[in-house]
Protein backbone atom coordinates (compact mmCIF):
# COMPACT_ATOMS: atom_id res chain seq x y z
CA UNK A 1 0.00 0.00 0.00
CA UNK A 2 1.19 3.56 -1.01
CA UNK A 3 2.02 5.77 1.88
CA UNK A 4 1.53 9.70 1.89
CA UNK A 5 4.42 11.77 3.68
CA UNK A 6 4.84 15.14 4.20
CA UNK A 7 7.95 16.31 2.50
CA UNK A 8 9.41 19.60 3.87
CA UNK A 9 9.55 23.30 2.51
CA UNK A 10 9.77 24.35 -0.22
CA UNK A 11 6.74 23.19 -1.88
CA UNK A 12 7.83 20.87 -4.81
CA UNK A 13 6.53 21.69 -8.26
CA UNK A 14 3.24 19.62 -8.99
CA UNK A 15 4.60 16.50 -11.50
CA UNK A 16 4.20 17.01 -15.20
CA UNK A 17 1.07 15.06 -16.98
CA UNK A 18 3.53 14.02 -19.66
CA UNK A 19 3.92 10.31 -20.01
CA UNK A 20 7.43 9.14 -18.94
CA UNK A 21 9.98 8.29 -21.83
CA UNK A 22 9.97 4.94 -23.39
CA UNK A 23 12.93 2.74 -22.27
CA UNK A 24 14.77 1.04 -24.94
CA UNK A 25 12.98 -2.33 -25.97
CA UNK A 26 14.97 -5.31 -23.75
CA UNK A 27 15.26 -8.70 -25.78
CA UNK A 28 12.91 -10.00 -22.14
CA UNK A 29 10.55 -8.49 -19.89
CA UNK A 30 10.68 -9.51 -16.13
CA UNK A 31 7.19 -9.31 -14.14
CA UNK A 32 8.64 -6.35 -12.34
CA UNK A 33 9.68 -4.53 -15.84
CA UNK A 34 6.27 -5.23 -17.21
CA UNK A 35 4.13 -3.63 -14.25
CA UNK A 36 3.37 0.13 -14.59
CA UNK A 37 5.65 2.31 -13.05
CA UNK A 38 5.25 4.51 -9.97
CA UNK A 39 4.09 8.05 -10.47
CA UNK A 40 7.66 9.73 -10.49
CA UNK A 41 8.48 12.05 -8.05
CA UNK A 42 8.45 15.41 -8.26
CA UNK A 43 11.33 17.57 -9.86
CA UNK A 44 13.94 18.41 -7.65
CA UNK A 45 17.53 19.10 -7.64
CA UNK A 46 18.22 15.75 -6.23
CA UNK A 47 19.59 13.20 -9.13
CA UNK A 48 17.33 11.30 -10.96
CA UNK A 49 16.02 8.40 -9.29
CA UNK A 50 15.18 4.65 -10.98
CA UNK A 51 11.51 4.51 -11.55
CA UNK A 52 11.65 1.13 -10.23
CA UNK A 53 12.99 1.87 -7.01
CA UNK A 54 10.41 2.99 -3.95
CA UNK A 55 11.25 6.87 -3.37
CA UNK A 56 13.78 7.34 -0.85
CA UNK A 57 12.94 8.86 2.35
CA UNK A 58 14.96 11.14 4.60
CA UNK A 59 14.78 10.80 8.09
CA UNK A 60 12.77 13.83 8.68
CA UNK A 61 10.09 12.44 6.65
CA UNK A 62 10.54 8.95 8.60
CA UNK A 63 9.67 10.53 11.91
CA UNK A 64 6.77 12.81 10.37
CA UNK A 65 5.07 10.01 8.30
CA UNK A 66 2.09 8.57 9.99
CA UNK A 67 1.75 4.79 11.57
CA UNK A 68 -0.02 2.66 9.58
CA UNK A 69 -3.89 2.25 9.52
CA UNK A 70 -5.03 -0.65 11.38
CA UNK A 71 -7.40 -2.69 9.18
CA UNK A 72 -10.79 -1.96 9.27
CA UNK A 73 -13.21 -4.34 11.91
CA UNK A 74 -14.83 -6.16 8.94
CA UNK A 75 -11.52 -6.57 6.84
CA UNK A 76 -9.71 -7.92 9.96
CA UNK A 77 -12.49 -10.35 10.26
CA UNK A 78 -12.86 -11.10 6.80
CA UNK A 79 -8.50 -12.50 6.85
CA UNK A 80 -9.88 -14.33 10.07
CA UNK A 81 -12.73 -15.74 8.33
CA UNK A 82 -10.51 -16.75 5.72
CA UNK A 83 -7.59 -18.24 7.75
CA UNK A 84 -9.60 -20.51 9.58
CA UNK A 85 -11.00 -21.61 6.75
CA UNK A 86 -7.37 -22.74 5.28
CA UNK A 87 -6.51 -23.81 8.59
CA UNK A 88 -9.80 -26.29 9.49
CA UNK A 89 -7.66 -28.35 12.12
CA UNK A 90 -6.41 -25.18 14.11
CA UNK A 91 -7.43 -25.18 17.65
CA UNK A 92 -10.65 -23.34 18.16
CA UNK A 93 -10.73 -20.91 21.33
CA UNK A 94 -14.54 -19.37 21.16
CA UNK A 95 -12.88 -16.62 23.17
CA UNK A 96 -15.88 -14.32 22.56
CA UNK A 97 -20.00 -15.10 22.88
CA UNK A 98 -22.06 -14.53 19.69
CA UNK A 99 -24.49 -12.09 19.59
CA UNK A 100 -26.96 -14.92 18.32
CA UNK A 101 -27.25 -18.70 17.18
CA UNK A 102 -27.48 -20.10 13.88
CA UNK A 103 -27.52 -23.15 12.50
CA UNK A 104 -27.13 -25.86 15.01
CA UNK A 105 -25.22 -29.23 13.89
CA UNK A 106 -26.72 -31.41 16.27
CA UNK A 107 -24.69 -34.45 15.98
CA UNK A 108 -21.55 -32.21 16.53
CA UNK A 109 -22.81 -30.86 19.56
CA UNK A 110 -23.47 -34.28 20.76
CA UNK A 111 -19.85 -36.01 19.87
CA UNK A 112 -18.30 -33.12 22.03
CA UNK A 113 -20.18 -33.84 24.95
CA UNK A 114 -19.29 -37.69 24.38
CA UNK A 115 -15.37 -36.22 23.98
CA UNK A 116 -15.52 -34.79 27.27
CA UNK A 117 -17.30 -37.58 28.85
CA UNK A 118 -14.05 -39.69 27.75
CA UNK A 119 -11.83 -36.66 29.03
CA UNK A 120 -12.96 -36.75 32.46
CA UNK A 121 -12.49 -40.43 32.12
CA UNK A 122 -9.12 -39.90 31.88
CA UNK A 123 -8.60 -37.00 34.38
CA UNK A 124 -10.42 -39.32 36.84
CA UNK A 125 -7.88 -42.31 36.01
CA UNK A 126 -5.16 -40.30 36.91
CA UNK A 127 -6.43 -38.76 39.88
CA UNK A 128 -6.80 -42.43 41.34
CA UNK A 129 -3.93 -43.95 40.00
CA UNK A 130 -1.47 -42.64 42.06
CA UNK A 131 -1.81 -38.93 41.62
CA UNK A 132 -4.47 -38.73 44.67
CA UNK A 133 -1.95 -37.00 47.14
CA UNK A 134 -1.26 -34.56 44.48
CA UNK A 135 -4.92 -34.01 43.44
CA UNK A 136 -5.51 -33.22 47.12
CA UNK A 137 -2.91 -30.85 47.53
CA UNK A 138 -3.77 -28.81 44.95
CA UNK A 139 -7.46 -28.57 46.23
CA UNK A 140 -6.05 -27.38 49.30
CA UNK A 141 -3.23 -24.81 48.19
CA UNK A 142 -6.70 -23.19 46.10
CA UNK A 143 -8.84 -23.40 49.36
CA UNK A 144 -5.83 -21.52 50.70
CA UNK A 145 -6.56 -18.62 48.54
CA UNK A 146 -9.77 -18.14 49.95
CA UNK A 147 -10.11 -14.24 50.87
CA UNK A 148 -13.32 -13.77 52.13
CA UNK A 149 -13.31 -14.51 55.87
CA UNK A 150 -14.01 -12.58 58.95
CA UNK A 151 -11.01 -13.11 61.36
CA UNK A 152 -13.40 -13.83 63.52
CA UNK A 153 -15.15 -16.37 61.44
CA UNK A 154 -11.41 -17.92 60.96
CA UNK A 155 -11.02 -18.41 64.20
CA UNK A 156 -14.36 -20.29 64.84
CA UNK A 157 -13.66 -22.18 61.38
CA UNK A 158 -10.12 -23.65 62.62
CA UNK A 159 -11.81 -23.96 66.18
CA UNK A 160 -14.38 -26.55 64.85
CA UNK A 161 -11.96 -28.16 63.10
CA UNK A 162 -10.02 -28.53 66.28
CA UNK A 163 -13.02 -30.10 68.14
CA UNK A 164 -13.41 -32.66 65.20
CA UNK A 165 -12.49 -36.40 66.20
CA UNK A 166 -8.91 -37.52 65.91
CA UNK A 167 -7.77 -33.86 65.56
CA UNK A 168 -5.78 -33.61 68.66
CA UNK A 169 -3.62 -35.84 66.98
CA UNK A 170 -2.53 -34.36 63.92
CA UNK A 171 -4.17 -30.85 63.21
CA UNK A 172 -3.38 -29.36 67.44
CA UNK A 173 0.26 -30.61 67.26
CA UNK A 174 0.70 -28.78 64.05
CA UNK A 175 -0.69 -25.57 65.14
CA UNK A 176 1.05 -25.62 67.70
CA UNK A 177 4.15 -26.08 66.25
CA UNK A 178 3.17 -23.08 63.77
CA UNK A 179 2.39 -21.23 67.11
CA UNK A 180 6.13 -22.28 68.60
CA UNK A 181 7.95 -21.35 65.36
CA UNK A 182 6.11 -17.80 64.90
CA UNK A 183 5.02 -16.91 68.33
CA UNK A 184 7.29 -18.58 70.64
CA UNK A 185 6.71 -15.79 73.06
CA UNK A 186 3.00 -16.72 73.49
CA UNK A 187 3.39 -20.27 73.94
CA UNK A 188 6.70 -19.19 76.97
CA UNK A 189 3.77 -17.16 78.87
CA UNK A 190 2.03 -20.08 78.94
CA UNK A 191 4.87 -22.54 79.65
CA UNK A 192 6.02 -19.73 82.23
CA UNK A 193 2.86 -20.53 83.97
CA UNK A 194 3.11 -24.23 83.56
CA UNK A 195 6.52 -25.11 85.28
CA UNK A 196 5.95 -28.54 86.42
CA UNK A 197 6.29 -29.55 82.79
CA UNK A 198 10.18 -28.51 82.91
CA UNK A 199 10.97 -30.87 85.79
CA UNK A 200 9.82 -34.07 83.99
CA UNK A 201 11.52 -32.47 81.06
CA UNK A 202 14.86 -32.43 82.72
CA UNK A 203 14.99 -34.85 84.49
CA UNK A 204 17.12 -38.36 83.43
CA UNK A 205 18.26 -35.98 80.50
CA UNK A 206 21.34 -34.51 80.27
CA UNK A 207 21.63 -33.47 76.86
CA UNK A 208 18.21 -31.34 77.70
CA UNK A 209 20.24 -30.09 80.80
CA UNK A 210 23.58 -29.19 79.12
CA UNK A 211 21.65 -27.26 76.38
CA UNK A 212 19.74 -25.30 78.76
CA UNK A 213 21.79 -24.62 82.06
CA UNK A 214 25.30 -24.40 80.32
CA UNK A 215 25.29 -20.67 79.33
CA UNK A 216 27.18 -19.08 81.93
CA UNK A 217 29.00 -15.81 81.57
CA UNK A 218 32.68 -15.97 80.31
CA UNK A 219 35.21 -13.90 81.31
CA UNK A 220 34.55 -10.13 80.69
CA UNK A 221 31.02 -10.80 80.59
CA UNK A 222 28.44 -9.46 83.31
CA UNK A 223 25.35 -11.59 82.51
CA UNK A 224 24.30 -14.91 82.58
CA UNK A 225 21.82 -16.42 79.81
CA UNK A 226 19.05 -18.92 79.69
CA UNK A 227 18.83 -21.24 82.67
CA UNK A 228 22.27 -20.40 83.81
CA UNK A 229 20.79 -17.55 84.52
CA UNK A 230 17.95 -18.49 86.40
CA UNK A 231 19.91 -21.21 88.45
CA UNK A 232 22.67 -18.47 89.58
CA UNK A 233 20.15 -15.99 90.40
CA UNK A 234 18.33 -18.18 92.30
CA UNK A 235 21.30 -19.69 94.31
CA UNK A 236 22.43 -15.85 94.88
CA UNK A 237 18.75 -14.82 96.47
CA UNK A 238 18.69 -18.51 98.26
CA UNK A 239 21.66 -19.21 99.08
CA UNK A 240 21.25 -20.24 102.49
CA UNK A 241 19.48 -23.40 101.92
CA UNK A 242 20.63 -24.47 98.27
CA UNK A 243 24.08 -22.94 98.06
CA UNK A 244 25.54 -26.17 99.51
CA UNK A 245 24.00 -28.09 96.23
CA UNK A 246 25.88 -26.49 93.60
CA UNK A 247 28.93 -29.16 92.50
CA UNK A 248 31.85 -27.44 91.54
CA UNK A 249 34.83 -29.05 89.08
CA UNK A 250 37.37 -28.04 91.27
CA UNK A 251 39.15 -29.59 94.13
CA UNK A 252 37.07 -26.79 96.44
CA UNK A 253 33.76 -24.90 95.99
CA UNK A 254 33.51 -21.31 95.53
CA UNK A 255 31.81 -18.96 98.09
CA UNK A 256 28.67 -16.43 97.16
CA UNK A 257 31.48 -13.39 97.99
CA UNK A 258 34.17 -13.94 95.65
CA UNK A 259 31.45 -15.56 92.54
CA UNK A 260 29.75 -12.15 92.97
CA UNK A 261 32.20 -10.58 92.25
CA UNK A 262 33.56 -12.94 89.23
CA UNK A 263 30.50 -14.29 87.60
CA UNK A 264 32.79 -16.49 85.20
CA UNK A 265 33.49 -18.40 88.14
CA UNK A 266 30.12 -20.28 87.69
CA UNK A 267 31.66 -21.67 84.71
CA UNK A 268 33.63 -24.44 86.68
CA UNK A 269 30.27 -25.41 88.13
CA UNK A 270 29.01 -29.45 87.59
CA UNK A 271 25.79 -28.28 85.38
CA UNK A 272 24.90 -32.07 85.38
CA UNK A 273 25.72 -32.86 88.36
CA UNK A 274 23.24 -29.33 90.08
CA UNK A 275 20.65 -30.15 88.25
CA UNK A 276 20.40 -33.32 89.87
CA UNK A 277 20.93 -32.19 92.76
CA UNK A 278 17.84 -29.32 92.37
CA UNK A 279 15.46 -32.05 90.81
CA UNK A 280 15.89 -33.94 94.09
CA UNK A 281 16.41 -31.92 96.65
CA UNK A 282 15.51 -27.65 95.58
CA UNK A 283 11.85 -27.98 95.07
CA UNK A 284 11.46 -24.56 94.68
CA UNK A 285 13.68 -23.85 91.82
CA UNK A 286 11.12 -25.81 89.73
CA UNK A 287 8.24 -23.43 90.57
CA UNK A 288 10.54 -20.23 90.81
CA UNK A 289 9.86 -16.33 89.28
CA UNK A 290 13.59 -16.87 87.89
CA UNK A 291 12.95 -20.35 86.28
CA UNK A 292 9.44 -18.69 85.07
CA UNK A 293 11.50 -15.44 83.58
CA UNK A 294 13.96 -17.73 81.70
CA UNK A 295 11.61 -19.59 79.51
CA UNK A 296 9.16 -16.51 78.76
CA UNK A 297 10.70 -15.34 75.42
CA UNK A 298 9.95 -19.36 74.47
CA UNK A 299 13.87 -19.91 72.91
CA UNK A 300 13.33 -23.33 75.51
CA UNK A 301 10.50 -25.02 73.04
CA UNK A 302 13.21 -25.40 70.60
CA UNK A 303 15.59 -27.63 72.24
CA UNK A 304 12.92 -30.64 71.99
CA UNK A 305 9.65 -29.17 70.14
CA UNK A 306 7.87 -32.40 69.98
CA UNK A 307 7.94 -32.66 73.80
CA UNK A 308 6.87 -29.27 74.83
CA UNK A 309 4.03 -30.33 71.79
CA UNK A 310 2.43 -33.47 73.29
CA UNK A 311 2.49 -31.29 77.01
CA UNK A 312 0.57 -28.21 75.33
CA UNK A 313 -1.66 -30.76 73.54
CA UNK A 314 -2.74 -32.71 77.21
CA UNK A 315 -3.58 -29.05 78.52
CA UNK A 316 -5.86 -28.39 75.62
CA UNK A 317 -7.64 -31.76 76.00
CA UNK A 318 -7.06 -32.99 79.54
CA UNK A 319 -6.44 -30.22 81.36
CA UNK A 320 -8.79 -27.43 79.23
CA UNK A 321 -6.05 -25.07 80.41
CA UNK A 322 -7.40 -21.41 79.52
CA UNK A 323 -4.43 -20.02 78.83
CA UNK A 324 -3.40 -22.31 76.07
CA UNK A 325 -6.34 -22.10 74.52
CA UNK A 326 -6.50 -18.18 74.61
CA UNK A 327 -2.99 -18.19 72.96
CA UNK A 328 -4.32 -20.86 70.51
CA UNK A 329 -7.78 -18.73 69.26
CA UNK A 330 -5.49 -15.43 69.52
CA UNK A 331 -2.90 -17.14 66.47
CA UNK A 332 -5.76 -18.16 64.47
CA UNK A 333 -7.18 -14.22 64.47
CA UNK A 334 -3.59 -13.25 63.11
CA UNK A 335 -2.16 -15.68 61.45
CA UNK A 336 -2.92 -15.49 57.41
CA UNK A 337 -5.38 -17.68 56.56
CA UNK A 338 -3.64 -18.88 53.16
CA UNK A 339 -0.90 -20.26 55.99
CA UNK A 340 -3.20 -21.92 58.35
CA UNK A 341 -4.59 -24.09 55.09
CA UNK A 342 -1.77 -24.86 53.31
CA UNK A 343 0.02 -25.69 56.87
CA UNK A 344 -3.23 -27.59 58.17
CA UNK A 345 -5.40 -29.41 55.79
CA UNK A 346 -3.07 -31.21 53.93
CA UNK A 347 -3.12 -34.41 56.36
CA UNK A 348 -7.25 -34.12 57.26
CA UNK A 349 -8.98 -37.54 55.74
CA UNK A 350 -11.57 -36.42 53.20
CA UNK A 351 -14.38 -36.87 55.94
CA UNK A 352 -12.47 -33.81 57.70
CA UNK A 353 -11.50 -31.83 55.06
CA UNK A 354 -15.31 -32.28 53.55
CA UNK A 355 -16.89 -31.32 57.22
CA UNK A 356 -14.29 -28.37 56.81
CA UNK A 357 -15.40 -27.04 53.38
CA UNK A 358 -18.98 -27.55 54.65
CA UNK A 359 -18.50 -25.37 57.75
CA UNK A 360 -16.15 -22.27 55.61
CA UNK A 361 -19.04 -22.33 53.39
CA UNK A 362 -21.15 -20.81 56.05
CA UNK A 363 -18.84 -17.83 56.64
CA UNK A 364 -18.48 -17.17 53.22
CA UNK A 365 -20.14 -13.99 51.48
CA UNK A 366 -19.62 -13.49 47.92
CA UNK A 367 -19.92 -9.76 46.55
CA UNK A 368 -20.17 -8.30 43.31
CA UNK A 369 -16.48 -9.01 42.69
CA UNK A 370 -16.98 -12.80 42.82
CA UNK A 371 -19.46 -12.36 39.88
CA UNK A 372 -16.58 -10.82 37.96
CA UNK A 373 -14.24 -13.67 38.68
CA UNK A 374 -11.83 -11.10 39.91
CA UNK A 375 -10.15 -13.98 42.01
CA UNK A 376 -8.89 -16.82 41.03
CA UNK A 377 -10.64 -18.48 43.85
CA UNK A 378 -14.16 -16.90 42.96
CA UNK A 379 -15.54 -20.38 42.15
CA UNK A 380 -15.07 -22.13 45.06
CA UNK A 381 -16.29 -19.52 47.26
CA UNK A 382 -19.74 -19.04 45.35
CA UNK A 383 -19.88 -23.12 45.23
CA UNK A 384 -18.87 -23.15 48.80
CA UNK A 385 -21.35 -20.55 49.89
CA UNK A 386 -24.17 -21.87 47.82
CA UNK A 387 -23.59 -25.47 46.09
CA UNK A 388 -21.40 -27.36 48.82
CA UNK A 389 -24.25 -29.63 49.96
CA UNK A 390 -24.64 -30.90 45.87
CA UNK A 391 -21.12 -31.88 45.50
CA UNK A 392 -18.55 -35.17 46.93
CA UNK A 393 -15.13 -34.61 47.65
CA UNK A 394 -13.90 -36.58 44.77
CA UNK A 395 -16.21 -34.25 42.41
CA UNK A 396 -14.77 -31.08 43.77
CA UNK A 397 -10.96 -32.74 43.95
CA UNK A 398 -11.82 -33.64 40.03
CA UNK A 399 -13.58 -29.80 39.51
CA UNK A 400 -10.39 -28.02 41.05
CA UNK A 401 -7.75 -29.99 38.57
CA UNK A 402 -9.76 -28.70 35.53
CA UNK A 403 -10.33 -25.14 36.87
CA UNK A 404 -7.50 -24.12 38.90
CA UNK A 405 -4.97 -26.53 38.61
CA UNK A 406 -5.36 -27.42 34.72
CA UNK A 407 -1.13 -26.94 33.98
CA UNK A 408 -0.23 -29.33 36.61
CA UNK A 409 -2.64 -32.06 35.72
CA UNK A 410 -1.29 -31.72 32.53
CA UNK A 411 2.04 -32.12 33.75
CA UNK A 412 1.12 -35.34 35.69
CA UNK A 413 -0.66 -37.07 32.99
CA UNK A 414 2.64 -36.64 31.40
CA UNK A 415 4.92 -38.84 34.03
CA UNK A 416 5.71 -42.34 32.94
CA UNK A 417 3.44 -44.13 35.62
CA UNK A 418 0.26 -42.05 33.22
CA UNK A 419 1.59 -43.72 30.08
CA UNK A 420 -1.72 -45.20 29.70
CA UNK A 421 -4.05 -41.97 30.35
CA UNK A 422 -1.38 -39.83 28.08
CA UNK A 423 -1.69 -41.82 24.71
CA UNK A 424 -6.18 -41.95 25.45
CA UNK A 425 -5.72 -37.70 26.01
CA UNK A 426 -3.58 -37.81 22.74
CA UNK A 427 -6.35 -39.81 20.95
CA UNK A 428 -9.15 -37.53 22.01
CA UNK A 429 -7.41 -34.48 21.66
CA UNK A 430 -6.11 -35.31 17.92
CA UNK A 431 -9.99 -36.46 17.22
CA UNK A 432 -11.70 -33.28 18.15
CA UNK A 433 -14.44 -32.87 15.91
CA UNK A 434 -15.15 -29.20 14.31
CA UNK A 435 -17.68 -26.86 15.90
CA UNK A 436 -19.16 -23.60 14.52
CA UNK A 437 -19.65 -20.65 16.81
CA UNK A 438 -23.21 -21.88 16.96
CA UNK A 439 -22.06 -25.64 17.35
CA UNK A 440 -20.04 -24.45 20.59
CA UNK A 441 -22.81 -21.92 21.58
CA UNK A 442 -25.17 -24.63 22.13
CA UNK A 443 -23.03 -26.89 24.06
CA UNK A 444 -22.56 -24.10 26.53
CA UNK A 445 -26.42 -23.38 26.67
CA UNK A 446 -26.52 -27.53 27.09
CA UNK A 447 -24.38 -27.17 30.06
CA UNK A 448 -26.87 -24.64 31.74
CA UNK A 449 -29.31 -26.85 32.08
CA UNK A 450 -27.55 -29.03 34.73
CA UNK A 451 -26.74 -28.28 38.36
CA UNK A 452 -24.49 -25.34 39.19
CA UNK A 453 -21.31 -27.47 39.76
CA UNK A 454 -21.75 -29.60 36.82
CA UNK A 455 -22.09 -26.71 34.92
CA UNK A 456 -18.40 -25.86 36.51
CA UNK A 457 -17.33 -29.01 35.98
CA UNK A 458 -18.01 -29.41 32.30
CA UNK A 459 -17.26 -25.97 31.08
CA UNK A 460 -13.82 -26.64 33.23
CA UNK A 461 -13.35 -30.05 31.18
CA UNK A 462 -13.83 -27.84 27.97
CA UNK A 463 -11.36 -25.27 28.78
CA UNK A 464 -8.81 -27.98 30.12
CA UNK A 465 -9.10 -29.82 26.59
CA UNK A 466 -8.54 -26.67 24.66
CA UNK A 467 -5.13 -26.28 27.17
CA UNK A 468 -4.14 -29.82 25.98
CA UNK A 469 -4.82 -28.90 22.22
CA UNK A 470 -2.63 -25.55 22.57
CA UNK A 471 -0.02 -27.62 24.54
CA UNK A 472 0.70 -29.84 21.43
CA UNK A 473 0.44 -26.87 18.70
CA UNK A 474 2.03 -24.07 20.50
CA UNK A 475 5.58 -25.32 19.88
CA UNK A 476 6.99 -22.34 18.41
CA UNK A 477 6.87 -18.85 18.06
CA UNK A 478 5.01 -18.83 14.37
CA UNK A 479 2.70 -21.62 15.55
CA UNK A 480 1.58 -19.14 18.38
CA UNK A 481 1.00 -16.15 15.95
CA UNK A 482 -0.61 -18.29 13.42
CA UNK A 483 -2.85 -19.07 16.51
CA UNK A 484 -3.26 -16.04 17.30
CA UNK A 485 -4.08 -14.59 13.78
CA UNK A 486 -6.87 -17.57 13.19
CA UNK A 487 -8.30 -16.89 16.76
CA UNK A 488 -9.05 -13.03 15.99
CA UNK A 489 -6.06 -12.42 19.06
CA UNK A 490 -4.39 -8.87 18.47
CA UNK A 491 -0.95 -9.28 19.74
CA UNK A 492 2.22 -7.26 19.87
CA UNK A 493 5.84 -8.86 20.49
CA UNK A 494 6.98 -8.29 23.76
CA UNK A 495 10.29 -6.19 23.98
CA UNK A 496 11.86 -7.91 26.84
CA UNK A 497 12.06 -11.14 24.34
CA UNK A 498 14.24 -9.56 21.59
CA UNK A 499 15.88 -12.16 19.30
CA UNK A 500 19.55 -11.80 18.48
CA UNK A 501 20.96 -11.64 14.80
CA UNK A 502 23.75 -13.72 13.53
CA UNK A 503 26.00 -10.13 14.13
CA UNK A 504 25.44 -10.23 17.90
CA UNK A 505 23.07 -7.11 17.43
CA UNK A 506 19.29 -7.81 18.72
CA UNK A 507 16.89 -7.86 16.08
CA UNK A 508 13.34 -5.48 16.01
CA UNK A 509 10.34 -6.49 16.02
CA UNK A 510 7.35 -4.42 14.43
CA UNK A 511 3.66 -5.08 14.38
CA UNK A 512 0.92 -4.29 12.53
CA UNK A 513 -0.58 -3.14 16.00
CA UNK A 514 -0.24 0.28 17.99
CA UNK A 515 3.56 0.13 18.82
CA UNK A 516 2.56 2.23 21.75
CA UNK A 517 5.37 1.22 24.48
CA UNK A 518 4.30 -1.10 27.22
CA UNK A 519 6.52 -1.23 30.37
CA UNK A 520 4.91 -3.84 32.64
CA UNK A 521 6.28 -6.88 32.85
CA UNK A 522 5.37 -10.38 33.99
CA UNK A 523 8.53 -11.00 35.70
CA UNK A 524 6.62 -10.80 39.20
CA UNK A 525 3.95 -13.10 38.28
CA UNK A 526 6.71 -15.57 36.99
CA UNK A 527 9.27 -15.40 39.89
CA UNK A 528 7.35 -17.70 42.24
CA UNK A 529 7.18 -20.26 39.22
CA UNK A 530 10.57 -19.90 38.42
CA UNK A 531 11.56 -21.05 41.65
CA UNK A 532 10.08 -24.16 41.41
CA UNK A 533 11.39 -24.55 37.49
CA UNK A 534 13.75 -27.93 37.13
CA UNK A 535 17.27 -27.02 35.69
CA UNK A 536 18.67 -29.10 32.80
CA UNK A 537 22.02 -29.65 31.16
CA UNK A 538 22.16 -28.03 27.55
CA UNK A 539 23.81 -31.28 26.15
CA UNK A 540 20.49 -33.30 27.08
CA UNK A 541 17.65 -30.94 26.93
CA UNK A 542 14.90 -31.77 24.90
CA UNK A 543 12.63 -28.75 23.55
CA UNK A 544 9.26 -30.87 23.61
CA UNK A 545 9.80 -31.99 27.33
CA UNK A 546 11.31 -28.45 28.00
CA UNK A 547 8.62 -26.77 26.38
CA UNK A 548 5.53 -28.79 28.77
CA UNK A 549 7.03 -28.02 31.97
CA UNK A 550 7.41 -24.87 31.10
CA UNK A 551 11.56 -24.54 31.94
CA UNK A 552 12.54 -23.81 27.75
CA UNK A 553 15.29 -20.69 28.83
CA UNK A 554 16.42 -20.73 24.65
CA UNK A 555 19.64 -22.51 24.99
CA UNK A 556 20.83 -23.60 21.49
CA UNK A 557 17.15 -22.87 20.47
CA UNK A 558 16.33 -21.24 17.43
CA UNK A 559 14.88 -18.50 16.92
CA UNK A 560 11.14 -20.17 16.13
CA UNK A 561 11.70 -22.22 19.28
CA UNK A 562 10.99 -18.68 21.36
CA UNK A 563 8.93 -15.84 21.50
CA UNK A 564 6.89 -13.88 23.83
CA UNK A 565 3.92 -11.28 23.42
CA UNK A 566 1.75 -8.66 24.66
CA UNK A 567 -2.05 -10.30 24.29
CA UNK A 568 -5.53 -8.33 23.61
CA UNK A 569 -6.97 -11.17 25.57
CA UNK A 570 -5.62 -9.15 28.58
CA UNK A 571 -5.38 -5.58 27.08
CA UNK A 572 -1.50 -6.42 26.18
CA UNK A 573 -1.07 -6.17 30.61
CA UNK A 574 1.64 -8.66 30.63
CA UNK A 575 3.83 -10.79 28.68
CA UNK A 576 3.29 -14.30 27.57
CA UNK A 577 6.11 -16.88 26.43
CA UNK A 578 5.59 -19.61 24.73
CA UNK A 579 5.61 -22.16 27.63
CA UNK A 580 2.27 -19.96 29.09
CA UNK A 581 0.65 -19.09 25.90
CA UNK A 582 -1.99 -22.81 26.50
CA UNK A 583 -2.43 -21.99 29.91
CA UNK A 584 -3.35 -18.51 29.66
CA UNK A 585 -5.76 -18.71 26.62
CA UNK A 586 -7.48 -21.65 28.30
CA UNK A 587 -7.84 -19.95 31.63
CA UNK A 588 -9.10 -16.98 29.33
CA UNK A 589 -11.89 -19.07 27.60
CA UNK A 590 -12.86 -20.67 31.11
CA UNK A 591 -13.07 -17.26 32.56
CA UNK A 592 -15.59 -15.81 29.41
CA UNK A 593 -18.21 -19.12 29.84
CA UNK A 594 -17.85 -19.30 33.37
CA UNK A 595 -18.94 -15.77 33.81
CA UNK A 596 -21.86 -16.11 30.82
CA UNK A 597 -23.13 -18.96 31.81
CA UNK A 598 -22.74 -19.23 35.51
CA UNK A 599 -22.01 -15.68 36.97
CA UNK A 600 -24.59 -13.34 35.34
Amino acid sequence: MQQTFSAPPPPAPAPTSESPPQAPAEPALTAAQKAPPPTPAPASESPPQDPLAEPALTDAQKALSPKPALPAEDSYNKVVENYQQENPKMVQLFLQVPTDGGSVDTDAVRARRSLLNEAESVIRSVVRSGGRYEARMWLCSTISSVHLLDPRDQRDLFLNLLEMKDSRRDVAARLLRMIFDKKPKKAGSVLAKKLHMLEKFFQGNPERTVQWFSHFAATGDLTHKKGARALAHFAFVNRDVCWEELEWKGKHGQSPAVVATKPHYFRDLDVLQTVENFLEYVPDFWSSEELADSVKDGEILQIDTEYFVDQFVYSMYEENFKDVWQVVEEFLMEEQFSSLSQYLLIHLDEQRLLRFLKTLGKFIRPNALCKELAFPCCWLEVLLSAHIDQISLDELIVLNCVIAKGRQLWHLMNGEEHEEERGRMDDLVKGTNHLTDADHFALIKDFMTTKFPDALKWIGIQSWVIFCDLSKECRSADSCESLFTGSNIKFRKALDYSLVKNDGHPAVHTSDTDDKVLTRSSRKRRRDKKKRRHRYDSDEDNVDQLLELGTFNGKGATESQRGSWHLSTDDFSASWDIADVPDHLSNHYLRVWLKWACFR
